[in-house]
């Protein structure tokens, strides 16, 4: 048997029984981050546009776009609502399998294939979960085994995602063990994203995230008809391991499998890259607990990896879609952090990108990259006045992460309305009732009356 038939074949036979009570918390709290992102996404750069040619386009009203009053074909919805939920760097990311940690975004892809699935066929909330732990599952496997990073130049969130919303997909229409195999072996057909998308600043930085959602709902469709793909989709001669993947390890595929289940292991506390979160919390740490006016300050170095340095330590640059600028660049986010004393989803629109004052702080930030790879996430930040005073905070690791530091459950849910609040699509009265709704999600019998909730 092959890898790829294991695998399916453990997506088919595991159930919702499964699952111990911190599987289950931990996928609710995805579901829940995810629907808060895409809300307060629906608005992002770019976003209009994407729906304007999928609303000109038509087709079968079948599943929910949220935050708007709009209904599109499943695989569209789960497009868009992963483009929006991606748009301001915001949704789930960081996966540790094996204790190995690996910078993916997958709950961005596989929660919006699930919410249009789920809702086109009136599945229960327990369905929903099922299928998100074991898409999740898959897809974070394949991310660790194939030791991704930003220098191989393949965005997994394009890639490895498809194959977990394939998964997901066909968990809940039911598709037995030759099926799922056929759409994982269908799937392979449309991986595809660039990481170049977010060293131009593009839109399309969120685009391989939503072709992902769009494809693997494709792949479990068609494979529901009776199509047939690639039978080793996986490690077969040209495979995904040949074609995409300079090293690579199989054994984290099965190890555990079905016993033990992996995720995005991290919900964000502000809305940009990872790389910038320690930097962030260091100058805010500093910003609020000393009196540094930004006009005294002569410099500010901030220490990091030579992989963060490299993704996200380009000089800040206002470009085409400044809101892509500021949420992928250290400079933006220290100097933001420094001005404003916090960091929210307002502070990535263009109105604040583009404040004067931000030019005149980024242009006083070095950064060094000087951290250990046993840092992978941290940061030192050091501010120095022209009056000769020096203020510094590090930080390892910041917050987020469930085995460090995680968000409180009150963060957690205020992060979810703080996201309503500031996409101005959904009443706070609803979203409320809502995330009421989706804190007991295995209890619900129609996820589809969650999503009545959610739209405009």
């Amino acid at each position: 048997m092959s890898i790829a038939a294991e695998m399916a074949r453990n997506i088919v036979e595991t159930s919702f029984e499964r699952f111990d009570e911190s599987v289950i918390e931990k996928a609710r709290h995805r579901v829940i981050d995810v629907i808060g992102c895409a809300v307060g996404g629906a608005n992002a750069p770019g976003c209009a546009m994407l729906l304007s040619l999928l609303r000109g386009w038509g087709g079968k009203k079948e599943s929910s776009v949220l935050g708007q009053r709009v209904r599109l074909p499943v695989h569209n919805a789960a497009l868009m609502n992963s483009v929006m939920a991606r748009s301001y760097e915001f949704e789930p990311s960081g996966t540790f399998p094996d204790g190995e940690g690996t910078p993916v975004h997958v709950s961005g892809t596989t929660v919006p294939v699930a919410l249009a699935v789920a809702e086109e066929r009136a599945a229960a909330g327990k369905d929903l979960l099922t299928a998100v732990i074991l898409g999740d599952d898959l897809a974070s496997r394949l991310g660790t085994a194939s030791h991704l990073s930003a220098d191989a130049g393949w965005d997994s969130a394009g890639t490895i995602n498809v194959f977990g919303a394939a998964a997901v997909a066909g968990k809940l229409w039911g598709l037995d063990e030759h099926q799922i195999c056929h759409a994982l072996g269908i799937a392979i057909n449309q991986m595809s994203g660039t990481f170049q998308n977010t060293f131009d600043y593009a839109h399309t930085f969120k685009l391989p995230q939503g072709l992902a959602a769009q494809a693997g709902v494709f792949a479990a469709a068609l494979a529901r008809k009776g199509f047939t793909g690639a039978r080793d989709p996986l490690t077969g001669r040209h495979g995904y391991f040949s074609l995409y993947c300079r090293t690579y390890r199989l054994d984290i595929l099965t190890k555990r499998l079905g016993s033990e289940f992996f995720a995005n292991d991290t919900l964000k506390p502000y809305p940009c890259c990872r790389s910038s979160h320690a930097a962030i919390e260091c100058t805010l740490a500093l910003a609020n607990g000393s009196p540094i006016a930004p006009e005294e300050i002569d410099e500010i170095v901030v220490a990091v990896t030579p992989a963060a340095k490299k993704f996200a330590g380009q000089p800040f640059r206002i470009g085409e879609v400044p809101q892509v600028n500021a949420a992928f660049s250290l400079q933006y986010a220290v100097a933001s952090a420094l001005l404003r004393k916090n960091v929210r989803l307002e502070h990535f629109t263009e109105e604040y990108v583009r404040d004067p004052r931000i030019m005149d702080i980024a242009g006083k930030i070095r950064l060094i990259p000087s951290l250990g790879p046993e840092k992978p996430l941290g940061a030192v930040v050091r501010i120095k006045t022209r009056e000769g005073r020096e203020y510094e905070k590090g930080i390892d690791v910041p917050r987020g992460m469930d085995a460090s530091q995680p968000l409180t459950r009150a963060e957690k849910r205020e992060k979810f309305l703080a996201n309503v609040v500031f996409s101005r699509t959904v009443s706070l009265d609803k979203a409320e009732k809502a995330l009421s709704l989706l804190e007991r999600l295995e209890e619900i019998d129609n996820v589809a009356k969650v999503l009545r909730l959610l739209v405009s």
